[in-house]
């Protein structure tokens, strides 16, 4: 594992809007699940609005704003323009809002958010390269984040021109393209940055080191083939294509499993607090999902594939990402509010800076929330899938209580 250093991360005011956002869209993609049916089609514009309230509003805005403060630090070089965050902000937001609202009520809108939204994220990833070419150093991290720009530019292209499509002004194969599209978003962009970040992130809060790194090394070379793959065959309308790159990321994942598995059996940390406990319902859910996913290609029933997904999303990539916001925010705030004061006065401990008793509580409500609902999708009961929905609604009210409080800590 390679140090990481703190030197050059941006002001917190830049960052924590992202984080607020985040969580806000959190809150509101919980309350519409309230809204639903566990039996549906991925083609509904109300789902894809959804889809795009919980990916963009919530894991886009959180990714965003930590690698604003997290690509400077592991390469150790400063933004070439670190500004362009405060524009990046807005544009998604604002974009991210009309395309939830074009999708539940005002299709012809839909073009405008698209725009927002691919102009907000073309200045990320064109930032995010200029960054990268300014380092010589080479780690699997930087080339994930390098390959995962690639992706999501790719994928907020496709994006828009479905939108353009949804509102009549292209003549597009929607399906597949939407295949396209979302396989280079979802496995392209968040499944390689997450990939990446394990690397830094996993070792340092478990206080793990010197292990072997071949198999996230393989994960890393499989996944960005496997992506790479699904989105010729989608493109170009071959699904024995689509088929092989399915298996292709399938072992790249195994492969990523092996080696937190690897990372676990080295850790040093035997507290399970917070974020302990959101990774091991994070890959616990992320295994669930890989299996409902190879019993739907055998069985082809479309329940199994809605809670494979279900599980990827709710599960695995949602618990990374705030059992992480747990560790990260404290940090951020710690080093810019009280940093300057260490050997003056007393200062805080990260730990005591959120409330462990609302962090646990967001945990279990969220964790049950999440299994409920998805033997609701599994068994499509809509008894179960509205209980889940109450649960994962009430855990997004802890978390966005105690993320408020956490950015506020200190002021």
């Amino acid at each position: 594992m390679k140090a990481i250093s703190s030197d050059f991360a941006p002001p917190l005011k830049l960052i924590s809007p992202f984080f607020n956002a985040g969580v806000t869209f959190y809150l509101f993609s919980m309350l519409a699940l309230l809204f639903f049916k566990p039996s549906f089609a991925y083609e509904q514009m109300d789902v894809a609005g959804w889809v795009h309230l919980f990916l963009l509003g919530f894991v886009m805005m959180v990714i965003f704003g930590a690698m604003a403060q997290l690509i400077p630090v592991v390469l150790e070089a400063g933004h070439v323009v670190v500004d362009v965050y405060y524009v990046i902000f807005p544009l998604l937001l604002v974009g991210t809002s009309l395309m939830v609202f074009g999708f539940w009520l005002v299709p012809s809108i839909l073009p405008y958010g698209g725009l927002l939204v691919l102009v907000a994220m073309m200045i990320f990833a064109v930032e995010n390269v200029a960054t990268l070419k300014k380092t010589s150093i080479r780690t699997l991290t930087i080339d994930a984040v390098a390959w995962s720009n690639g992706y999501l530019l790719l994928g907020i292209l496709t994006g828009f021109a479905i939108a353009l499509g949804l509102s009549g002004n292209l003549d597009i194969n929607i399906p597949l393209m939407l295949k396209a599209h979302v396989y280079a978003v979802l496995g392209g962009y968040v499944v390689l940055t997450i990939i990446g970040l394990s690397l830094i992130l996993i070792p340092m809060f478990s206080l793990a080191h010197g292990f072997e790194e071949t198999a996230i090394h393989r994960a890393f070379k499989w996944v960005i083939t496997g992506v790479a793959v699904v989105f010729v065959g989608a493109l170009s309308s071959q699904e024995w294509l689509m088929y092989l790159g399915y298996a292709i990321n399938t072992v790249g994942v195994l492969f990523y499993i092996w080696q937190i598995y690897i990372i676990a059996k080295l850790t040093v940390r035997k507290e399970l607090d917070i974020w302990a406990k959101s990774m091991i319902f994070a890959f616990g859910t992320l295994i669930l999902s890989l299996l409902l996913g190879l019993a739907y290609f055998v069985s082809g029933i479309e329940s199994i594939l809605h809670a494979s997904v279900w599980f990827l999303l709710l599960g695995f990539i949602s618990s990374m990402i705030t059992g992480h916001l747990y560790k990260i925010v404290p940090f951020l705030v710690w080093f810019e509010r009280f940093a300057p004061l260490v050997g003056k006065e007393k200062v805080p401990m990260l730990h005591e800076m959120y409330s462990k008793e609302g962090a646990s509580m967001m945990f279990w409500f969220t964790a049950v929330g999440v299994m409920i609902a998805g033997l609701g999708l599994l068994f499509e009961s809509d008894i179960l899938f509205k209980a889940g929905g109450s649960f994962l609604f009430t855990g997004a009210i802890f978390l966005y209580i105690t993320m408020r409080k956490m950015l506020a800590y200190g002021k």
